[in-house]
């Protein structure tokens, strides 16, 4: 509840802080500023009086970056309720995972590796299948130099 009243006076501090601004005149509206000259001789050109405008500018800009890091602040502290990562790992599994597959009723061949100068022995429980390794060819050559 309270960071939605904070929100709704951020608006409108926002809004107002943009009428201020638009509504105040520049530093070097007169006459001497169209033709470049300045008032005087300082940095900025002159400083006059504080107006009403430019109080007001200073304390809803104040009011600006109050609301800003306040409504920042909370923002990051409801972040925090969700779960984490490390969370995951450790619950249930989710409903939508996908369902384990049943197993094939039919069982593999079996392979039986033809070794040489070893007699071929056929699998227990199912089809022999019979791979001849070949073996290990002669090392290319070393080419010249």
């Amino acid at each position: 509840m309270l960071y939605i009243l904070l929100l709704i006076l951020h608006v409108i501090v926002c809004f107002f802080l943009i009428i201020v601004v638009l509504l105040q005149s520049g530093k070097a509206a007169d006459l001497a500023g169209a033709f470049g000259g300045m008032g005087s001789q300082t940095a900025f050109g002159p400083r006059g009086s504080a107006t009403l405008l430019s109080k007001a500018t200073t304390v809803s800009a104040i009011l600006f970056m109050v609301t800003s890091l306040s409504l920042s602040i909370m923002a990051t502290r409801n972040a925090g309720l969700g779960t984490t990562v490390l969370d995951v790992g450790t619950q249930a599994p989710a409903k939508n995972a996908p369902a384990k597959s049943a197993p094939a009723n039919s069982a593999p061949a079996k392979t039986n590796v033809q070794i040489p100068g070893v007699p071929a022995q056929p699998a227990p429980g199912g089809n022999v299948i019979n791979v001849q390794i070949p073996p290990p060819a002669a090392p290319a050559p070393a080419p010249a130099k």
